[in-house]
């Protein structure tokens, strides 16, 4: 279902991208989510983690087992090795068997049997040589020293921890995503400046050609424009195979063919802050951590193999019934006909002497457990770093923003009044060309701070432990 849905969307979000060729950021890491081998790398891990959840429950329930074996011997089951002689006697009135005097002689002065009756070697002979035995067998677990419980408890807390690895691969693949989007709107932005920057030059230079065939600027004058003319050119150049290589890395994130061409919303938008973060306390930040409670579960998953390996210490009891057939058969005579019969019964089996081998697994499990503890200790000090750091970044980078606006706003005006002082001949060419640097690098720094701070907010969202929710 889930499957039918996802390509439902996928077609959709296609059908959307062919026809609009605009894509927002929601967009891209829906695109990513889909196609990124870690998360079904992770997804698997926790659809395995689940069936193994499912197969610890069994282990409460009563086990069928059949077993069946066919045998061919070399040779019969003979009970006697020669014929056989067997005294004949008489049924007394009261039951018992005995010899009557008549049926006594004496042979060296010994009381021996008269009469004898014949036991043929052949009737006590079984053909054995093909011999075929069936067993079904039903075994009830009653108490196995916690064990099945334990198992149960750690399965679950498996799942758990599959579910954590998950959320944290998702949260790494939106970040990704995020910062291979930024950086695409970052030189979309840049690209669309250089070109300004550009055509500004472009203009200037017809103008000082112009102003130079009337005798008004020098030789110089013109070839200086012409030199910051060639050189934002290049800058252009090199900004386009930055957005052609930065498109190549989304497409390749989101699983597209690297050649896709499409339009990023925020390209033809103001870049603003305008996302609103709410201050969490460490402990909200813990909480919402997919690393933490990974380290978490691992440490519980721990405590509960300490609780399996006490069990090796304590005795197991089951019940059990059988049913076994057999031939030839042994229970009414000796028969060459399939016979059988069924038993119950209740075993205890009690630990005594296995080399030590419980205490030295207790012992590894308990390590295991103190690992798991100082882990989750040094993971809660890194996040707790991680958050101070993303929030006076986050600081920082507003303040240089609220900066690179002022300076934007003042070289706009610079440039305004250098032109306007060009034209009335006040100012040199150098000047104008000076003024006009300084409006591109402040346009540029502006657009830098912008995508940094979007860029912190995703950082920041990341290190609350919410991105993408």
């Amino acid at each position: 279902m889930i499957k039918a849905v996802l390509c439902i969307f996928l077609g959709v979000l296609f059908h959307s991208l062919s026809a609009q060729q605009v894509l927002n950021l929601q967009d891209c890491r829906n695109l990513a989510i889909e196609n990124n081998k870690k998360l079904k790398i992770a997804g698997k891990e926790l659809e395995a983690s689940r069936a193994q959840k499912a197969e610890a429950f069994t282990k409460y329930l009563p086990s069928i087992d059949g077993a069946g074996i066919y045998i061919r011997n070399q040779k019969e089951i003979n009970l006697l090795e020669h014929d056989a002689y067997l005294p004949v006697g008489t049924i007394k009135a009261d039951g018992s068997w005995g010899l009557r005097g008549d049926q006594i002689q004496i042979v060296n002065g010994k009381p021996l049997p008269k009469d004898y009756a014949l036991l043929p070697r052949e009737a006590m002979t079984v053909d054995a040589r093909n011999t075929a035995l069936l067993q079904l067998g039903l075994t009830q677990p009653v108490y196995m020293g916690g064990k099945i419980r334990a198992y149960n408890q750690l399965a679950g807390l498996s799942e758990q921890l599959s579910e954590s690895k998950l959320e944290q691969e998702m949260q790494n693949v939106i970040q990704m995503t995020d910062e291979a989007y930024w950086q695409v709107v970052s030189l979309v932005n840049r690209k669309k400046l250089a070109d300004k920057y550009v055509e500004s030059l472009q203009k200037f230079t017809r103008d000082i050609e112009v102003m130079y065939t009337t005798g008004v600027t020098t030789k110089a004058d013109v070839l200086s424009v012409k030199v910051k003319l060639n050189e934002a050119e290049m800058l252009r150049l090199r900004v386009e195979d930055g957005v052609s290589l930065s498109r190549m890395h989304l497409n390749q994130i989101c699983g597209l063919p690297t050649d896709t061409v499409y339009t990023l919303r925020e390209e033809n938008m103001e870049l603003q802050p305008d996302v609103v973060i709410p201050a969490l306390t460490l402990e909200q930040v813990y909480a919402r951590r997919p690393e933490v409670a990974g380290l978490e579960l691992a440490a519980r998953i721990y405590k509960k193999k300490e609780k399996i390996a006490l069990s090796d210490y304590l005795p197991t009891v089951a019940l059990t019934a059988n049913y076994l057939t057999m031939a030839p058969s042994f229970f009414d005579g000796i028969s060459t006909k399939m016979d059988g019969m069924w038993s119950v019964g209740i075993g205890v089996k009690a630990p005594i002497f296995h080399w030590g081998a419980s205490r030295k697994s207790l012992r590894n499990a308990r390590a295991q457990t103190g690992i798991m503890e100082y882990r989750l200790q040094e993971a809660k000090e890194q996040i707790e770093l991680q958050v101070s750091q993303a929030e006076f970044k986050r600081r920082e980078v507003a303040k240089k923003l609220e900066m690179a606006e002022h300076n934007r706003q003042r070289a706009e005006e610079n440039l305004k009044l250098a032109e306007v002082g060009f034209r009335e001949g006040t100012i040199p060419v150098l000047n104008v060309l000076e003024a006009q640097t300084a409006w591109l690098s402040a346009q540029s720094d502006r657009i830098d701070a912008q995508i940094e701070m979007k860029l912190c907010e995703v950082y920041l969202l990341k290190a609350y432990g919410v991105l993408g929710k």
